[in-house]
């Protein structure tokens, strides 16, 4: 076998192992990446749409870890001697696919995916721009909803945001952790059932409320 095709062999290797990386990086948030594409695309409905990925991302961040942890170690791995003294390969410049700038660049993207959980919150209006709302103490009721399907910062961002769309809203405060929404509102301009649409209008269902 020549060089040439032992250079295109560990080329394609190299591009579907790294393949596989990005696909396991990017299944590992797709639960935390689609609430965003969501608001974006204005399609409120599809925001859970993979949260049943979420108990397989620790698995999918291993998968991706190895893939490019593997990757580096082919990449700088000290060459044998048969491959130092073949001078073809002493002179063959790498393409792209095999060169560590493109590695690098894989790298960074799939961190930025893996970390994409961390600060998908931020891609929602802060409740602090949200106006003052004055309302009469015996209109002033709090409801927590339980919700099922919740599971990242952007997921709890994305149902404040739409529960905050209803009018009479005081205050939301969701957690994907306590799987919960808290919320004050005025109920001469809103109901709990309202809410209740509005939440599961999300994608993410309200289980009970009290």
């Amino acid at each position: 076998m020549t060089t040439q095709e032992n250079s295109n062999i560990e080329s394609n290797n190299n591009k579907k192992l790294l393949g596989a990386g990005l696909v396991s990086a990017i299944a590992a948030s797709i639960c935390c990446i689609t609430p965003v594409l969501a608001l974006v695309s204005g399609a409120s409905g599809i925001a859970s749409t993979f949260s049943w990925l979420d108990p397989l991302r620790p698995y999918l961040i291993g998968v991706t870890i190895l893939v490019l942890a593997f990757a580096w170690y082919q990449k700088l791995k000290p060459r044998t001697e048969e491959e130092i003294a073949c001078a073809c390969e002493e002179d063959e410049k790498p393409n792209f696919w095999q060169s560590k700038k493109f590695l690098g660049i894989v790298t960074v993207f799939a961190v930025v995916m893996m970390a994409f959980p961390l600060y998908a919150d931020m891609f929602y209006p802060s409740q602090d721009q949200k106006q003052t709302i004055v309302v009469e103490t015996d209109n002033l009721q709090t409801t927590t909803f339980e919700i099922k399907g919740m599971t990242c910062n952007g997921c709890a961002s994305h149902v404040e945001n739409d529960v905050n769309k209803l009018n009479g809203i005081v205050e939301v405060d969701a957690s994907y952790e306590d799987a919960d929404a808290m919320v004050k509102y005025d109920q001469s301009k809103v109901t709990s059932e309202e809410i209740k649409a509005a939440i599961n209008g999300t994608g993410y269902k309200v289980i009970s409320q009290k």
